[in-house]
């Protein structure tokens, strides 16, 4: 009997023409947004490679390692053709040098305002929004419509228990409506391999597991729209009390959740903090310049009463102990802006954290919500994106900064080795 109501209501779905509208418009979807999300990847590969080649073009020209300017692209990956999370949003390069702070910058939609605008469609957001819509759509009159029909009655006056009625009612919409759009998924999966995207074994587990979670969230809204009409006695009442669910759980919570996280734990400006840094480092300058001014007032002092061939040999002979001091000092002060802006930056990242940590926690009662980040999270395009590579970069930086240093005092170190060797050697002429 079970597989009698199971055929029952697959036959009653494959042949309505909200099915037909329903597949095609999730196979057009779906296949549009894998082919686009290839189509991005590529060209996001192809300018990674060209800015890199770019970059090591510069070392191989420049002549001298005070010409030296260095930039670290952010790697595209293939995940981001089915989940675009905030890939698009954080930056695609940052510029390394001791003076600047590591931060990504030119994001994709800061380059093409007008996607930010409307967004990209990637597979993510056509599971959340789309087939949670025609789920909906499917289930809200399953029980009440039959019921409002008369064929409700017909097929409980046989010995059909009602839990097992509902439960074909269920195994038969889950497999009318998952089996036909799986097509699309696959063709697209195909697709991928047709242009050859280099995706590892590792990825490919990703997507099966993504594809996992899609059916357990597309599952949820069956469930939903079956419950919802089983409590009703008119169809129009389930539809009107499911599209509220489903505008609070798609479209409200998840944006109310980031609002109240905004409003209940403070979040210094990217402005304020810009500002707090730049203070912290002219004060640090203008104290160098000070301490700098009295250390030579100081060394002069003690050459007054000297002719100028002594005061000439006295600073050649001092020449380099004192130059070595002022480049120590001028090295902590570097140390200690780095530091202060390691640690404001520190403070911003872990105020971000709690806001969103809140912001997560609120917006996971909505399953929408829930189902998004669990994507982001497998395709590796979260909020953590950023975070992942600054820090990266910071280490990056820090191992390049002391390279370029060693070697910047090296090649100092050989130009006035080579200008005393010739007689020319830098010196102080006083009057």
């Amino acid at each position: 009997m079970l597989g009698v109501l199971v055929e029952k209501e697959l036959k009653s779905i494959l042949q309505s023409p909200k099915f037909v509208a329903t597949f095609a418009v999730s196979t057009l979807l779906i296949l549009l947004s894998i082919f686009i999300g290839i189509q991005e990847y590529e060209t996001a590969v192809a300018k990674y490679e060209t800015a890199t080649e770019l970059v090591d073009q510069h070392f191989t020209e420049v002549t001298s390692f005070y010409q030296v300017e260095n930039k670290v692209y952010r790697k595209p990956s293939v995940m981001q053709i089915f989940v675009s999370g905030v890939n698009n949003d954080v930056g695609s390069l940052s510029r390394i040098s001791a003076d600047r702070d590591v931060k990504l910058e030119q994001s994709a939609y800061s380059s093409d305002p007008l996607f930010a605008v409307f967004r990209f469609i990637d597979f993510t957001f056509i599971v959340q929004v789309v087939l949670s819509l025609f789920a909906i759509l499917f289930t809200y009159d399953a029980i009440n419509g039959e019921r409002e029909s008369g064929t409700l009655k017909l097929a409980l006056s046989n010995a059909v228990p009602r839990g097992k009625y509902l439960f074909a009612k269920f195994i038969g919409s889950w497999l009318g409506l998952v089996i036909p759009l799986s097509i699309p998924v696959l063709i697209g999966l195909l697709l991928v391999v047709l242009f050859r995207v280099p995706i590892t074994g590792t990825e490919w587990m990703k997507l099966g597991a993504l594809f996992g979670v899609s059916l357990l969230y597309f599952t949820f809204f069956i469930s939903l729209g079956l419950f919802v009409s089983s409590m009703t006695r008119r169809s129009s009442v389930s539809f009107l009390i499911l599209l509220v669910f489903w505008i609070n759980l798609v479209l409200i919570i998840p944006r109310g959740a980031s609002m109240a996280a905004g409003q209940l734990v403070d979040v210094p400006s990217v402005a304020d903090i810009e500002a707090q840094k730049d203070r912290y480092r002219t004060d640090q300058r203008q104290s160098l310049n000070k301490e700098r001014s009295l250390r030579w007032r100081e060394r002069f002092s003690g050459m007054q009463n000297l002719s100028r061939a002594e005061r000439r040999a006295f600073y050649n002979q001092n020449r380099k102990e004192w130059e070595g001091e002022d480049n120590d000092y001028r090295t902590e002060m570097d140390v200690r802006v780095a530091e202060y802006n390691r640690q404001t930056n520190e403070a911003l990242r872990n105020a971000k954290l709690s806001q969103e940590r809140l912001a997560f926690t609120l917006s996971r009662f909505s399953p929408a919500a829930a189902y998004q980040l669990s994507a982001m999270n497998l395709g590796g395009t979260n909020t953590s994106i950023k975070t992942r590579y600054e820090d990266q970069m910071f280490a990056f930086r820090d191992n390049f900064n002391a390279y370029l240093s060693k070697s910047q005092r090296e090649e100092r170190a050989e130009i006035r080795r080579k200008a005393e060797s010739k007689g020319g050697g830098r010196m102080m002429m006083f009057m």
